[in-house]
């Protein structure tokens, strides 16, 4: 599976505030870039917590987009993905509209009536790892129903651990002229954080986007 993590941050590297409310952070030339982005893949990943947050809906909002995917014989809109050991996705979360698959992968200490509550808003379940989603077997179980093509849109905690697996293939960063501050505001990559053996990334591409830069990097 192809992998790549997509975020827009501050220019001191925060994707939020310290209260992780949603902040407008990319201008309408990165918004067209992550639609595109979203329109090439097979599936779109956030950690439970995005979707805590930010209830998005991880759709292709274009409509020229939307039909150049199912003149490739696609499936209209891209597949969703939400990283949710303990199955806390409301069951009406707006990536449980029915408007594209969703896969919601959860840990197998977590009870059945929670994964059947999921189920029954529409979700596919999937299970791996005991009491944390584990993501090699994950994704490895994400390929198994199709998904070749992955982009991740955060958050920090699930990049964090995607690095910490070396699951991650291409890493695309809107960077934009503000500060945000905070100790405890929430970073590209949050988790543990590393110590050593620190994952290198190569410099791919820099284009200035919006008031902004887009820096794109191999993994």
């Amino acid at each position: 599976m192809h992998v790549v993590v997509n975020a827009a941050m501050s220019a001191d590297g925060k994707l939020s505030t310290r209260r992780r409310e949603q902040v407008a952070i990319s201008g309408e030339q990165d918004f067209r870039r992550v639609d595109e982005l979203r329109a090439s893949v097979d599936a779109v990943m956030v950690g439970v917590g995005t979707v805590l947050a930010d209830n998005p809906s991880l759709t292709v909002d274009d409509a020229g987009l939307v039909a150049d995917r199912e003149q490739r014989g696609d499936t209209p809109q891209p597949a969703r993905v939400v990283a949710d050991s303990h199955a806390r996705t409301p069951p009406d979360a707006r990536l449980l509209d029915g408007a594209a698959e969703t896969y919601v992968l959860v840990a197998a200490e977590e009870p059945s009536e929670h994964r059947e509550t999921l189920e029954d808003a529409g979700a596919t379940v999937v299970v791996a790892g005991e009491n944390r989603v584990a993501l090699p077997p994950a994704l490895d179980a994400l390929e198994a129903h199709g998904v070749e093509s992955l982009m991740v849109e955060g958050g920090g905690e699930l990049i964090f651990s995607l690095f910490a697996d070396g699951l991650v293939d291409e890493l695309s960063v809107f960077v934009a002229p503000t500060i945000i501050g905070g100790r405890d505001a929430p970073t590209l990559a949050d988790g543990d954080g590393f110590v050593s053996e620190f994952p290198e990334l190569e410099l791919a591409g820099v284009e200035r986007v919006d008031d902004g830069v887009l820096l794109e990097y191999d993994c």
